[in-house]
């Protein structure tokens, strides 16, 4: 399978920039997710590379071969839309099977074998014989699924194609995604703004904000350490934690969070922010070494069962993802708890960019280690 190359790829309607000037490479065999939030140029991007937009600047490239200036039918692209596309008047064996019937290179033998393997592998063996009036959405979505890879395309494109399927459908679509994947590697390009999605299937995902690429990293990497502000305040639920300096401290820099004094960084206080994620603050009793004092304001229950608590410490206002069997009476509104935060999880930014050196700041016994 080829890499998918873009160079200085551009997109314009009217005054309105949709993408700007992106340079990448998807590397061939993986999955790589476009995410972000509505109008950040997702699917503009997926269009230019499946052909059905043509770019205002910029090439692309599948691998040695450029096809910029290619039609759509002759990019050897396989596309999954939000909705499914296919012939009604078909059984599911006869949707997937006329994707086959045109690509000389597969001979009848081999059409038949790959066919089993797609019903198989989608679990749709059972409905092979049923058209498409009978199936519900995820059943359905799960046929245009199998057109796309029965076909060895250089590539696939996937546009949001969970959006419109309802809950279990959803999740049967992502079983059967990572089923394919393991089969069939082709390079693919996934677009959602589902952040979980984005998390359990891509190899990497390209975060987008206002047309432009601003982090392209394995998933966790992204989450843990985002290039942006922007990264961790939209990855997460909630996002990151923010929290500006509040002064000088022995010698160094004071947080309301943190109970030790920060190396001050060259160029000082100005645009500076320590960012942490809710679920790594830990909640104490009140007065535990290592902790600073904070007042309970609000408990929240989250998606699976933990608290969220909105916490007073200082000037600052934080949240804290806790487990409601280690917290116990600590979380009661009201409630004085001392807040840990761990040095290795803090990531710090200066006018919303991620300073890379900024570990050093929290690490040895002193906390007060200069930055690079």
């Amino acid at each position: 399978m080829p890499d998918i190359r873009l160079s200085g790829l551009t997109r314009r309607f009217g005054a309105v920039t949709a993408v700007n000037d992106i340079s990448m490479v998807f590397p061939e065999g993986s999955v790589t997710c476009l995410l972000g939030p509505s109008g950040c140029g997702k699917t503009t991007l997926m269009r230019m590379i499946a052909g059905l937009e043509a770019p205002s600047a910029g090439r692309i490239a599948f691998g040695d071969r450029d096809v910029t200036d290619l039609p759509a039918r002759r990019r050897d692209v396989g596309m999954v839309f939000q909705y499914p596309v296919m012939y009604r008047t078909c059984s599911v064996a006869e949707n997937i099977d006329i994707a086959l019937r045109h690509d000389r290179s597969f001979s009848a033998a081999e059409r038949s074998r790959r066919l089993e393997d797609v019903l198989e592998v989608l679990g749709l063996g059972e409905d092979r014989d049923r058209h498409m009036a009978e199936l519900d959405s995820g059943t359905r979505q799960k046929v245009a699924v199998g057109r796309a890879i029965a076909r060895s395309c250089d590539v696939i494109l996937f546009d949001e194609p969970t959006t419109n399927v309802e809950v279990n459908a959803k999740l049967q679509l992502i079983r059967a995604f990572k089923e394919f994947r393991a089969r069939f590697r082709q390079t693919i390009v996934y677009v959602t703004h589902d952040q979980t999605e984005a998390m359990t299937l891509a190899d990497r995902i390209a975060l987008m904000r206002d047309g432009v690429i601003s982090q392209c990293s394995p998933p966790r990497l992204l989450y843990d350490q985002p290039d942006s502000e922007f990264g961790g305040w939209f990855l997460g639920n909630p996002g990151m934690n923010f929290v500006a300096p509040e002064g000088e401290r022995e010698g160094g820099i004071a947080f309301a969070i943190f109970p030790w004094p920060v190396a001050a960084p060259a160029g000082g206080t100005a645009g500076l922010r320590a960012g942490i994620r809710p679920e790594y603050l830990r909640v104490r009793p009140h007065g535990t070494p290592g902790t600073v004092a904070a007042r309970v304001l609000r408990r929240c229950i989250t998606i699976g069962g933990q608290y969220l608590l909105t916490l007073a410490a200082g000037a600052a206002r934080v949240k804290a993802k806790v487990d409601p069997d280690t917290l116990g009476e600590l979380g009661a509104p009201g409630a004085e708890v001392g807040v840990e935060c761990p040095p290795e999880r803090v990531v710090f930014f200066r006018d919303g960019a991620r300073l890379p050196d900024a570990a050093r700041a929290l690490t040895g016994p002193a906390r007060l280690q200069a930055w690079n």
